[in-house]
Order: C-alpha cells, then structure tokens, then sequence
C-alpha cells in the first residue's frame, strides 16, 4: 500500500455521494474509487465504469473466487458490492489520494483494511423522518425499498463511533466545507 484513502460511509440518502463528488470536482488530488455492483443501473444517467462497474452475480462471484477485491458484500438480497483492488492500484499510480463513497459495513472493513491511512468519515442526518424525506423526494426508489433502506439505516446508525469523525449533514453548504477541512487536514494541504 502506498497512498491515501478517505472514507465517506453512511445510510443511503444522507448526503454522502453529493459530498464527494464536491470534494471531487473541488481537489484534483483525488480519485474516486468506482465500486463493482450485481444491482441494476439507476436511470438513464448511471454509466458502466463511471458509476459502478456492472457486473453479473456470476462475474462478480468469479472475482470474488480469484481474490481480486479488498472487501465486498452483499448489501442488499441479490446485490453484491465490492471495492476492487485494481481500482486502488490505478488511483495511487496516479499520485491521487482514494476517495471512497460506500455503505456503513463497507466503510469499517475499508478503514480496517487501510488503518491509519485512511480517514473514516461516518455522514448522517440529523433524524430518521428527514432521511425518509430526502429518500422519498429522490424519488429513484419504490415505498418497499425506501422502507427497507430506512429499517437498515437504523440499524447502520448503531455503527457511527466504528469511525473517525461524524459529519452531521443537516445543512449542505456547511457540510460541503467541514467535508473540505476534513480532507485537507487529513492530507495536510494547509492548516484550518
């Protein structure tokens, strides 16, 4: 292992995957590990490679049999998700520091992998009625899924001291910026 990884985790809709990617379009010093999925494509806007590298159960299986990811699991019934070892290899080649956007039990086998080259941030929001808002008003997912996203990130919230630091996301321009100092301390680009 060569390089740095900073870790964004948390129950989905609370704001991890818009963090990132302002901490992405704002740091040209980072690169954004894609995560391998069995699940389908959200959408039209979801690109192969970009998003997520789609694979088939039996692909993802098959990588899974010649070791090929650092940690993967199956997140929900039939989906697998993984964070592959080449992705992390190809992001340090670059000189670039690993940014990593995944789900909670993701986010602690990770910082386990990693240790103390990695920062864990653990994102929530400030109630479980908001969060149900911003799933709803997302409005990619059916009211069973919603439902089973809401009961799991109960569950997923009992797991926040599992990191370095919470990030509570209830407004998003402060968010945005305590995200910004989180990094730059981490990576030490300048004092805050």
């Amino acid at each position: 292992m060569q390089g740095k990884a900073i870790i964004f985790s948390a129950p989905s809709g609370s704001g991890k995957t818009t963090i990132v990617k302002h901490l992405l379009q704002h740091n040209s010093d980072l690169g954004f590990s894609i995560s391998a999925s069995t699940r389908d494509k959200r959408g039209r806007t979801e690109k192969d490679g970009k998003d997520y590298y789609f694979l088939s159960p039996k692909e993802f299986k098959e990588k899974i049999d010649k070791d090929e990811f650092i940690e993967w699991q199956e997140v929900y019934s039939g989906n697998f998700y993984g964070t592959l070892k080449s992705e992390i290899n190809r992001i340090w080649s670059e000189g670039k520091t690993v940014i990593f956007d995944l789900d909670v039990k993701g986010g602690i086998n990770l910082k386990n992998y990693f240790g103390d080259q990695a920062l864990s941030v653990f994102v929530k929001v400030p109630s479980i009625d908001i969060l149900r808002d911003r799933l709803t008003d997302r409005a990619t997912d059916t009211e069973d899924s919603i439902s089973q996203r809401l009961y799991k990130a109960e569950f997923e919230m009992s797991f926040e001291d599992r990191f370095d630091v919470t990030l509570v996301n209830e407004n998003l321009e402060d968010s945005l910026k305590k995200a910004q100092e989180l990094y730059d301390r981490f990576t030490k680009k300048r004092l805050v």
